[in-house]
């Protein structure tokens, strides 16, 4: 067999392992993406469009005031997002009865002792003291923390929010120092608010380990394994979203739906009057636009000569005095009152339907219905027709009304 060459023997074919494809598991509906989308745009509105208010001398929310297109727009804005905000909560009440009424959905939100034993346990795993972490279900203690952290914020910030949009209706039921007050507490819930999405959210969902699931709708079995250990152990147990029968469901929407309708219809009002039931005493007297011209002097008003004084027996006819030497009445002496009676809706800072008796020049221009101070004619002033009326949230004494009327009658001069 010399010279022959060998046989070799055939190759063996390698079977290259197949890659098990990643199993998922969805964690939130579309609906619910949805809903979190809005919130986070409508959040991000708010907290810009009033953080510039709240610190408005600061230079960059200068900036963003100018490039907003004024203050005017970004109260609208604000006021536009917070509309937004209110409906999708109402819309998450709606939604959240669906699941627990008809679906009967576990409502995991809710907190209990266990979650307290949680954060005990994830305090000492993160401080060395245990090497266990906390083993949670579908919601862990941090989310349900500030799941109802938000609802808080949600009900402080529509209260307070709703005494300064609507000042007069909250001054004819509590007394004025409740709107100041209101827009302390309104300012810094909001800066806790702003720390709490940047310190605590950002951290835990985007920094630590970025989560997704919010925008894609699922998660990896090794993140379920990870974050969700509970649930993951329901879903595959089949215990995680119960079945329930075609009948039972359609009588229980036969119950909610028409309930809900009422509700919802009900909430929705509410936000209407929220945001449009505001009305002052100035906008139910007819506009004095077309016959008021805005009164703009370029020297002070002379003031007729009417003696004021008896002639001093021993000086002789030429010690009369006349107003203007010492018995005019001037801004100096009304701006005290409007600042004491007035200020709390018609100031710089709350300028009511766009009326503000904070400086001579903001009073003479007068609000967005036109002036209400007419030089000269007390009687045709808007501002006393509305005083006259009586019941004014700032309502002047009579002593003071009357001085604002010498005041307007005398030509209403500033010095």
């Amino acid at each position: 067999m010399a010279g022959k060459t060998p046989r070799r023997a055939p190759a063996k074919a390698v079977k290259t392992p197949t890659r098990e494809p990643v199993r998922r598991y969805i964690r939130f509906s579309l609906v619910d993406r949805v809903e979190h989308l809005l919130v986070l745009l409508s959040f991000t509105t708010l907290a810009i469009t009033g953080l510039v208010q709240k610190f408005a001398l600061n230079a960059v929310s200068i900036a963003i005031v100018r490039f907003w297109g004024g203050i005017e727009n970004v109260r609208t804005t604000h006021h536009a997002a917070a509309t937004v905000l209110m409906v999708i909560v109402v819309f998450h009440l709606i939604e959240l009865g669906y699941k627990a009424f008809v679906l009967r959905v576990r409502l995991t939100m809710l907190p209990s002792f266990q979650d307290a034993k949680d954060a005990w346990t994830a305090f000492a795993y993160n401080v060395g003291l245990s090497k266990k972490r906390p083993q949670v279900g579908r919601y862990g203690f941090d989310e349900k923390a500030e799941y109802w952290a938000f609802v808080w914020g949600i009900l402080i910030m529509a209260v307070t929010g709703f005494m300064m949009w609507n000042p007069v209706t909250t001054v004819r039921l509590l007394p004025g120092d409740f709107i100041p007050a209101a827009k302390t507490a309104h300012g810094a819930e909001a800066v806790l608010a702003v720390l709490a999405i940047i310190v605590w959210h950002m951290y835990g969902v985007h920094l630590k380990r970025f989560n997704e699931s919010m925008w894609t709708g699922k998660l990896t079995e090794e993140e379920m394994l990870h974050e969700h250990p509970l649930e993951l152990a329901d879903i595959k147990a089949g215990l995680a979203r119960p079945t329930v029968p075609a009948k039972d469901l359609r009588r229980r929407r036969l119950i909610y739906y028409p309930v809900a309708g009422i509700v919802g219809a009900a909430l929705l009002f509410g936000i209407y009057g929220f945001v449009s039931g505001e009305k002052t005493a100035i906008r139910t007297v007819p506009p004095q636009i077309p016959t008021v011209q805005v009164y703009s002097p370029q020297t002070p008003t002379p003031l007729p000569p009417t003696p004021t004084m008896a002639p001093s027996p021993t000086a002789g006819p030429t010690a009369a005095v006349t107003p203007g030497a010492a018995g005019a009445v001037t801004w100096a002496e009304v701006a005290p009152v409007f600042a004491a009676q007035c200020g709390t809706c018609h100031s710089a800072t709350v300028a009511t339907y766009g009326l503000s008796l904070e400086t001579y020049a903001d009073a003479m221009k007068g609000g967005q219905d036109g002036p209400v101070i007419v030089p000269g004619d007390s009687a045709g002033s808007v501002l006393v027709q509305v005083q006259s009326q009586g019941g004014h949230p700032g309502q002047l004494t009579p002593q003071e009304l009357e001085l604002v009327r010498t005041w307007i009658d005398s030509g209403a001069p500033e010095k």
